[in-house]
């Protein structure tokens, strides 16, 4: 596997696609592929697994901004936008659809290399809290079930809240699950039987 860096570059024009490229192999040793028909975008772009996008537009509108940002997987890997102008008011936009860099009338060879950083460190750093967050929601999921199921074991056993987990936790280490997902089938099938 190379260790190079994989970077989609979205350019419709062709004189600034090869500006572009110069100022990346100006700046770094990359991979750099061009995609300069933005049709099927996000098609095109999952192909190339890029680590790095690099959108650059002369006159965005809203509409462009979503769809372009939309297909380029801002999710899945950094995005760095470069528009000619202050197009007022879409960098809230872009920022909040998940790109990681917007830069204004910033696509200089010598400001490449440094945009391309932050837009990887940003991007890592809301991929991070993503999956916190995500971790977070389902862990309030599982002390959900767990808390319908003790509930469930207390009723139906007559034990205390703490023999009522420890039930649940003994099942499941005998069961190789996890407590949650003993939980979880414990409160569907009392859904089917009641």
């Amino acid at each position: 596997m190379s260790d190079r860096l994989n970077i989609v570059v979205v350019e419709q024009n062709r004189d600034r696609a090869i500006q572009i490229v110069d100022a990346l192999n100006e700046t770094g040793d990359y991979d750099v592929f061009v995609i300069g028909d933005v049709s099927g975008l996000g098609r095109q772009i999952a192909a190339r697994l890029p680590d790095i996008v690099l959108i650059d537009i002369e006159n965005p509108s809203r509409d462009m901004l979503e769809e372009l940002t939309l297909a380029s997987g801002p999710l899945d890997r950094p995005v760095a936008m470069f528009v000619s102008g202050a197009a007022g008011g879409l960098a809230k936009a872009a920022v909040e659809a998940g790109v990681s860099a917007y830069v204004v009338d910033g696509l200089r060879p010598d400001r490449l290399q440094p945009v391309l950083a932050a837009a990887t460190a940003r991007f890592q750093m809301f991929r991070q809290i993503r999956i916190e967050l995500e971790e977070t929601r389902r862990a309030l999921e599982d002390r959900k079930l767990i808390d319908r199921a003790k509930g469930l074991v207390m009723k139906a056993r007559g034990v205390t809240e703490d023999e009522a987990y420890a039930l649940l936790r003994k099942t499941a280490m005998d069961q190789g699950r996890r407590v949650a997902d003993v939980a979880e089938a414990l409160v569907t099938a009392q859904g089917l039987l009641s």
